[in-house]
């Protein structure tokens, strides 16, 4: 099996999915050029939609822990839920868009997951959501490859920014105790 297999490319993105999702674009736009577009749109997609929900059942049980350090992060349960029952298709066309583009999608999936959005709902979400956005970078990628520097230098500049905010929010927290 080949390192530029789909396969592989699919249980990378699987992976990252379901732990940090921090460098989906960067494996997307590495292994653009090995495949057609709406091979990575329609299999990426789907492997990284399965690494999403994984996530999300792992938010879920973190929220449902005892931990203080939890309870900070997680939203009131009650208002959580009824936000989620009165407009579900709001909430799908919320997850929906997050993954059709380069939102950001923590506090959506954190919502999700303390009001216990419905899994199978959630992974029809962002499926749907990411076939267009994975195939067109994948196409940016296919059509305009990116050398293997610039891919380093984006995978460094995410650890970065990830590094900075950690830093800037323990200064916060510090500064308030």
């Amino acid at each position: 099996m080949s390192v530029n297999s789909l396969f592989v490319l699919c249980v990378l993105l699987f992976l990252d999915n379901a732990t940090l999702a921090a460098f989906t674009t960067p494996l997307l736009l590495a292994y653009a050029p090995h495949f057609e577009p709406w091979q990575v749109g329609v299999f990426g997609a789907a492997a990284a939609g399965a690494g999403s929900t994984v996530q999300l059942v792992l938010i879920r049980w973190l929220l449902s822990t005892d931990w203080p350090w939890i309870r900070r992060f997680a939203p009131g349960r009650d208002k959580v839920e009824q936000a989620l029952k009165g407009s579900p298709s709001a909430t799908f066309l919320a997850i929906f868009i997050a993954r059709a583009t380069p939102i950001p999608d923590g506090p959506i999936k954190l919502v999700a997951a303390a009001g216990r959005y419905p899994l199978p709902r959630y992974f029809i979400a962002v499926l749907l959501g990411g076939i267009p956005y994975f195939a067109l970078l994948a196409w940016l990628g296919h059509e305009f490859p990116v050398p293997p520097w610039v891919l380093l230098a984006l995978v460094v500049l995410i650890a970065l920014v990830f590094l900075f905010e950690r830093w800037r929010k323990r200064g916060r927290s510090q500064a308030g105790a």
